[in-house]
């Protein structure tokens, strides 16, 4: 016997019988095929029995390096005899049933698909076809076509697809060839085009004809038929054919008899099929409709509301949810408008943007929603051939918003305005120039030459430190204005820079606070009395005694290990066991009387106090009767004296600092929390682990509202659109809300149940979005009582809430108990999409946006309680002016500092500028040479109102610069810090979220900002770039931030190197050449911070940031140290604080450790140490590594300020895609496992579906 020419393995025995046989049919390939019928069907015959019944036999097949494939493919092409054929197929069959997909995937790249759809269109020309032929082939296809990712496209240009549908018509009734005729069927129906072809030929009218009420018979078929036709229905053009025939009631009803019949829930597949065909017709509008008019809300909710006790069927709920949550209609936001209630008219309007849409829209357009609220795609479906359409996705689209170009990359030293504009500046710098010629270096007299009085800059009466705050006789005193006026600096402030020298405009009288009566026991008053600069850094504690600093820089790094909360937790123990302070039992022993409530005077009283022990019974000034009967005019609280253990804290002094304060709606009241200040708790508090199911369940009540709407009350309680009177007078079965007071927002509550209560926030002035920051009041509430409070138009997609975070609240009966402070609360917590429509006005021109509801319990202890809650820890405008007056007093001779007035805002608010350093030792050349010649430091906060945690960091920041310790004594004979610790003034007043008055954010002007509508911005880019021009550009330069969105704190630097890396654009080594120090302080940071992490900081440069302070401070002033310092507002999931919400003595704390850092970094860059360059490098080169072996895409492009939070949860609404819905037994929550948030850390996971 001759050997075949057949190619075989190494190993393989030639002789081996199945490649003899597999040889003989090689030769008889051709003609001879078809002349030698007989022997061509035995030898296939045989090579089937060989294969059925030897495993090895189709190994050595398939084995590579065989030619068997091929064989049989050119016989089966070749041959005419239908027997051959069958046989082959049947030996295809078996091969390809094993092996996984790799036989598969051979069968396909040996252009096996084509000629089976050859087959099959030459069988169907017989009449009638072969049935085993067509059950053989279509089996075969069923198989191959999944793996196949051009099966759709052959098929239809062979012409396969009408030969199926054929078939499939002629044989409803042959439940064997019906079977894999569907199977093929559902396998074409994934190609778009093909979809809409089937439905022209009638195939969906076919599946419905298919599909049956319930039966345990041929189960298997309908599973398919199912799959088919919800594949068919992705298509808009067969789901309207599906509506206009009426077969979403069908539907319904087949679901319905399913779901009543299928009590042991054996047949959840069939059930989830019919589910996934409502779900793809409910894509189109017309659908909706039908779905609703079909009752179909009803049918869905209570037969998902049977289902939710049995966890296995929480597929079905979960795509029930999402139908229903898909034909909720959309509602409108119950508001007038979406721009803001109140109304700032700007000296000018910028030439285009976002605020100049807003100003330049007609009046009358109703901008809160469109005509269309649906999101609905052309008619004509895109004709993709790609089945796979996620897998031609450009994997690159995340790093498009990388800086590319190597001329923006490299940072120009270029201040870009003439020194002769600039010169002006200088007097802000006076500490340069300073001889202290005229000074006498004792203490007595040093102790304010540099001060000036910022804090009455607003006022027209002197702001006085109430008695209760005199000076022991360990500090040095204050002296008086008329003393100090020869020594004090001037108070600069800059206009505008085309008259930067003229004064300033007469100040506008403050509101008087005539009303109020404030008044203390004046015997408790002194004993009350503790030293501030004792308590007011958490640090002093562990420091070393002030008479050795000289030994302080060598045992430096022994100490800054030291640094930690425990210095403070010691501290604050210490002092309450001194002053039998217990923090959860007895309240204070000193107390102040206070009338309540608190209105700056010139104001009637809106409500009043109650009884001595301080409820909160309401009044009106909107034409109640009686409200003066229910507590009197002169009701009291008791409260206590919050100076025992807030140093920095004097409510007095806070209401004298609010006079000042000026704000667009006029505000007359100040919230109690920030008139009592707060004290961090000293207990933990824990990230909130979710509840399974809580999303659901909440997005279940939420569509009750529709299927139940007698049970809804909708009943408005409070509105700022009705200027006169927004509390809404009732007859005591609702809460009580407000938000008349600094950096108050809500804008509208509506009473929606009894105990449930939807909420609306207000735009940013000037704006119409950005709704994240809250701060309100509520009253009048029931003790004991679970209230749900949904706040329905936040518009991030995803939030912190979701992932640990609580909102916070504040009590003034705990307050007056003795503990007056924030904490975190609220349970079933969680943020999703909802119903209520987003305008295109809104969503920057983008139909069908819906906006987002953030939704929280929570329940109330006590009686005639008034409660505040907030985004996070509020801290306003007033308590940072307060707490700068309150720093100052805690000067001692060898501090230097000024505060003077940077500019005046747009809402005539000044921009407080403050220099810090050390004084010189004396007045000699020696020691004035090294005082002018510190490195400078520049550090900023709060350019966005509503990350007051950056303000917390920046307290703990001000408050070490402040402090007594040998540390801060270092650190200010180290450097001169200049601080602006607040740049949005007008935002932070107005509660605001995002912006200033101009509507803008203005941290997107510092490329061009405009001195008269982004005058802070435009005043501290001066102040950097007249110290560019004098080469005195500061060593660092730190922005403090807050995000919404990341764990932990962390920082965005600037690279040319990194951004090179991340950005795949080619550069030369010449282009690369950078100093590595920008590494230096946030790696010091991580070794010394506990809430710092390495492993979040980014040091690339986006395009969308490249008007933002650190990117154009790096570019243009040439800053390489430039930072935006980003704090979590949540908690931190790794370190010592790992699994804890974060506070305001973390934040702080942060703000001390800053410091101690840049102590640090003075250490390494004042000795020539290069081994810390080498350890930035090793840094780098591990980032790198990582970054380029990471298959996901990169983890660097932040969008927005925040980048998307990618952890898996269902928070949508609505998808169109099918793998978007999850089928595990999670369904749309978060996942049970506890460790679930560490293994997907923010930034470096992919979307799990």
């Amino acid at each position: 016997m001759n050997k075949p020419k057949m190619a075989t393995e190494k190993g393989v025995p030639s002789n081996s019988r199945i490649l003899m046989l597999l040889g003989q049919l090689e030769r008889m390939n051709g003609e001879a095929m078809t002349r030698e019928v007989e022997t061509a069907r035995q030898v296939t015959a045989k090579i089937f029995h060989l294969i059925q019944t030897q495993e090895k036999s189709g190994k050595e097949v398939m084995s590579k390096g065989s030619s068997g494939m091929e064989v049989i493919l050119a016989s089966l092409e070749n041959t005419r005899d239908v027997q051959t054929t069958l046989n082959i197929l049947y030996i295809l069959s078996e091969l390809l049933t094993v092996g996984r997909g790799r036989r598969v995937g051979v069968f396909v790249s040996k252009g096996g698909t084509g000629i089976l759809f050859q087959i099959l269109i030459s069988a169907s020309k017989e009449l009638p076809p072969s049935e085993e032929l067509m059950l053989q082939l279509h089996s075969l296809l069923a198989k191959v076509g999944p793996k196949d990712r051009k099966f759709g496209v052959k098929a239809r240009l062979s012409g396969a697809l009408n030969a199926t549908v054929n078939l499939t018509k002629q044989n409803l009734q042959n439940t064997k060839l019906l079977l894999p005729c569907l199977q093929v069927l559902r396998v074409y129906s994934t190609n778009s085009v093909n979809a809409i072809s089937l439905g022209k030929n009638g195939v969906v009218e076919l599946m419905f004809k298919i599909v049956a009420p319930y039966s345990k018979k041929n189960t298997t078929l309908l599973k398919v038929a199912l799959d088919a036709l919800g594949a068919l229905l992705k298509s808009k053009t067969n789901a309207r054919r599906a509506v206009d025939g009426g077969h979403v009631n069908v539907l319904l009803a087949l679901y319905q008899d399913w779901h009543h019949n299928d009590s042991r829930h054996r047949h959840m597949l069939i059930r989830k099929g019919l589910l996934v065909c409502l779900r793809n017709i409910t894509n189109i509008k017309l659908g909706r409709k039908a779905f609703i008019d079909t009752d179909g809300m009803r049918i869905l909710y209570n037969s998902s509301t049977e289902c939710l006790p049995v966890r296995t069927l929480d597929p079905l709920v979960n795509t029930s949810s999402l139908i229903m949550r898909k034909c909720f209609p959309k509602n409108r936001l119950p508001l007038p408008t979406i721009k803001s209630a109140f109304h700032y008219q700007l000296p000018h309007v910028p030439a285009a943007g976002p605020v100049a849409q807003l100003y330049s829209q007609p009046p009358g357009v109703d901008d809160v929603v469109d005509e269309s609220d649906d999101n609905e795609e052309t008619d004509a479906d895109t004709e993709n051939d790609t089945e796979n359409e996620e897998d031609d996705k450009d994997q690159g689209a995340a790093n498009d918003d990388i800086e590319t170009d190597l001329n923006k990359l490299h940072p120009k030293n270029n201040p870009g305005r003439p020194f002769e504009e600039l010169r002006v500046y200088e007097r802000f710098f006076s500490e340069l120039s300073e001889d202290f010629q005229g000074y006498n270096f004792e203490p007595s007299k040093s102790a304010s030459t540099t001060s000036s009085s910022f804090s009455s800059a607003r006022s027209t009466r002197p702001i006085i430190v109430p008695t209760a705050q005199a000076l022991s006789p360990k500090h040095v005193p204050i002296m008086s204005c008329q003393e100090d006026c020869n020594l004090t600096k001037g108070e600069h402030t800059m206009q505008s820079p085309s008259v930067p020298t003229t004064a300033p405009p007469a100040p506008v009288p403050p509101l008087e606070l005539d009303t109020i009566l404030l008044t203390k026991d004046q015997d408790r008053k002194e004993e009350a009395h503790i030293p501030c600069t004792e308590t007011h850094t958490a640090l002093s504690s562990l420091t070393r005694p002030p008479s050795q600093p000289q030994v302080m820089e060598r045992d430096l790094a022994h100490l800054l290990e030291c640094v930690s909360l425990e210095a403070e937790d010691t501290l604050n123990k210490g002092e309450e066991a001194g002053r039998g302070v217990k923090q959860e039992g007895s309240p204070v022993n000193a107390t102040r009387h206070i009338q309540s409530p608190l209105l700056l005077g010139g104001i009637a009283p809106r409500r009043v106090g109650g009884g001595g022990g301080g409820g909160s019974n309401w009044g009106s000034d909107c034409g109640s009767e009686g409200a003066e009967d229910e507590g009197g005019e002169g009701a009291v609280l008791e409260v206590p004296d919050t100076a025992l253990l807030l140093p920095l804290h004097d409510p007095d002094l806070y209401v004298e600092m609010v006079k000042g304060t000026r704000s667009v709606p006029q505000y007359a009241e100040v919230a109690y929390p920030d008139y009592f200040g707060h004290i961090a708790p000293t207990f933990r508090e824990p990230l909130q682990e979710r509840v399974y199911g809580v999303q659901r369940s909440k997005i279940f009540q939420d569509i009750e509202r529709l299927i139940h709407p007698n049970d809804i009350v909708d009943k408005v309680v409070y509105d700022l659109d009705i200027p006169s009177c927004p509390v809404i007078e009732d007859d005591g079965e609702s809460l009580k809300f407000n938000s008349q007071f600094e950096s108050g927002n809500l804008r509208k509550a509506v009473q929606i149940r009894k105990y449930e209560y939807d909420l609306v926030l207000n735009s940013d002035i000037n704006s119409n979005h950005y709704h994240q920051w809250f701060y309100f009041e509520v009253s009048g509430m029931r003790v004991g009582t679970n209230y749900r409070f949904n706040i329905i138009n936040s518009e991030k997609s995803n939030s912190q809430f979701n992932y640990g975070m609580q909102v916070l609240m504040y009590s003034v009966q705990e307050a007056i108990s003795g503990r007056p402070r924030w904490v975190r609360t609220g349970t079933d917590i969680c943020y999703y999409k909802n119903h209520f429509a987003r305008s295109s006005i809104a969503a920057g021109g983008q139909k069908g946006k819906s906006y987002y509801t953030l939704t929280f319990s929570t329940s109330f202890s006590h009686k005639d309680d008034v409660c505040y809650f907030a985004y996070h820890y509020p801290y306003t405008y007033s308590t940072l002016k307060m707490h700068l007056s309150k720093l100052e007093a805690l000067r001692t001779p060898q501090i230097y500092l000024r505060q003077d007035v940077l500019c005046q805002t747009l809402g005539g608010n000044s921009c407080p500028l403050l220099t810090i350093t050390a004084m010189p030792e004396s007045n000699s050349n020696d020691y004035i040479c090294q005082f002018r010649n510190r490195p400078l430091i520049f550090l900023s906060a709060r350019v966005h109102p509503g990350e007051t945690n950056a303000s917390w960091v920046m307290k703990g920041t001000l408050e070490f610069l402040m402090g007594t310790s040998p540390l801060a004594a270092s650190l200010r004979e180290a450097y001169i810090f200049k601080i602006v610790p607040m740049l949005n003034p007008d935002g932070v007043v107005n509660g605001n979220h995002r912006c200033s008055l101009s509507g803008e954010d203005l941290n997107r002007q510092w490329q061009n900002p405009n001195p008269e509508l982004h005058p802070t911005i435009y005043h501290t880019k001066s102040l950097l770039q007249y110290l560019a021009h004098i080469q005195r550009a500061p060593l660092v330069f730190c922005d403090y931030h807050g995000h919404s969105r990341k764990k932990n704190v962390f920082m965005y630097g600037c690279s040319v190197k990194e951004t090179v890396w991340q950005s795949n654009i080619s550069a030369t080594s010449s282009d690369l050449q950078e100093d590595l120090g920008y590494r230096a302080l946030p790696k010091i940071l991580s070794q010394i911070a506990p809430a710092f992490s390495m492993a979040s900081c980014s040091f690339v440069v986006e395009r969308s940031k490249e008007s933002t302070a650190r990117v154009v401070v790096w570019r243009e002033i040439g800053v390489q140290r430039s930072y935006t310092m980003e704090s979590t507002l949540c908690g931190c999931d790794q370190g010592k604080y790992k699994g804890l919400q974060i506070g305001t003595r973390e934040l702080e704390e942060m703000g001390a450790q800053f410091c101690v850092a840049l102590l640090r970094l003075k250490r390494l860059t004042g000795i020539r140490n290069h081994q810390h360059l080498l350890d930035l490098e090793s840094d780098i080169i591990g980032t790198q590594s990582k970054v380029v072996s990471s298959s996901s895409t990169t983890t660097y492009v932040m969008e927005e300020d925040e980048p998307s939070f990618l952890e898996a949860i269902d928070y949508s609404a609505e998808s169109n895609d099918e793998d978007a819905e999850p089928e595990n037994e999670h369904g749309g929550e978060v996942q049970e496992n506890p460790n679930h948030l560490d293994q997907l850390s923010d930034c470096e996971t992919n979307h799990r579906d």
